[in-house]
C-alpha cells in the first residue's frame, strides 16, 4: 500500500508549519504501508496542483493532507471540503478570493473517503487529543482537500482521500500566550496511529 502525506510551508507570518515539521518526521514505512511525502505551497492554484503532481507521480491508494489549525487543542480529522475559497488573508502568492466555487459546476462539498472515526479513536488510544471536525475552513487547506478529492472521483476512484489538522506547535505560540499548542512529539504520534489505521485498512 503507498500513502501519500502532503503538508504545507508557512504561511501567515509564521516561520514554521507544524504539518511540514510533522511530514518530514514520518517513517517512511508505517505498518504495511510505505509512506511517500510532499511539501506544498501555500496558494490555492499551486498547492493543488503539487498535491495533484505527487499523485500523479506515486500513485497512492491514499492521500492524507495535513496543514495548521492554529487556535485549535486537538488534531482533527476533517469530515468534508466545501466548493468555495473564501480566504480571511491573502495566500503566500497574495492572492484573496472571497466566495468563489473551487470547481465552477462541481459538487457542493466532498465527504471525506478516510475512516475518520476510526483514525480518531487510535489517536486517542495512543494518547493524543483528537476529535472529527465538521469544518476545514474556507482557506487553501480546504482549497486542497476539496480539489484533490474531485481530482481522485474523476481519474483515480479507488483511492481515498481526507484531511488532518495540526495544533500549533508551542515555538508558535510564545507571541499568542492565549493559543494553544501541542509539541510535535505528541502530535507525531497522534498522526502515525491515524496511518496505522489506514496502512490496515486496505
Amino acid at each position: 500500500m503507498n500513502i501519500l502525506v502532503t503538508g504545507f510551508e508557512p504561511f501567515g507570518g509564521e516561520a514554521t508549519n507544524p504539518s511540514m515539521e510533522l511530514v518530514r518526521a514520518l517513517e517512511p514505512q508505517i505498518g504495511a504501508a510505505h509512506i511517500h511525502t510532499a511539501i506544498l505551497p501555500v496558494t490555492a492554484s499551486g498547492g493543488l496542483q503539487a498535491a495533484i503532481e505527487a499523485i500523479e507521480k506515486i500513485g497512492p491508494d491514499a492521500v492524507v493532507c495535513v496543514g495548521q489549525a492554529g487556535g485549535r487543542c486537538a488534531v482533527t480529522v476533517e469530515r468534508l471540503a466545501v466548493n468555495v475559497d473564501d480566504f480571511s488573508i491573502p495566500d503566500n502568492g497574495g492572492q484573496q478570493p472571497r466566495n468563489l466555487p473551487i470547481v465552477a459546476g462541481g459538487p457542493d462539498a466532498y465527504l471525506s473517503t478516510l475512516p475518520i472515526d476510526k483514525m480518531v479513536e487510535a489517536m486517542r488510544k495512543a494518547g493524543v487529543p483528537a476529535a472529527v471536525s465538521n469544518s476545514a475552513g474556507t482557506y487553501v487547506c480546504n482549497h486542497v482537500m476539496y480539489g484533490v478529492a474531485h481530482y481522485l472521483a474523476q481519474h483515480r476512484a479507488t483511492a481515498i482521500s481526507g484531511f488532518v489538522h495540526i495544533p500549533y506547535l508551542p515555538q508558535q505560540v510564545l507571541d499568542k500566550p492565549d493559543k494553544p499548542s501541542m509539541g510535535l512529539e505528541l502530535a507525531l504520534r497522534g498522526l502515525t496511529a491515524g496511518l496505522e489505521v489506514l496502512a490496515a485498512t486496505q
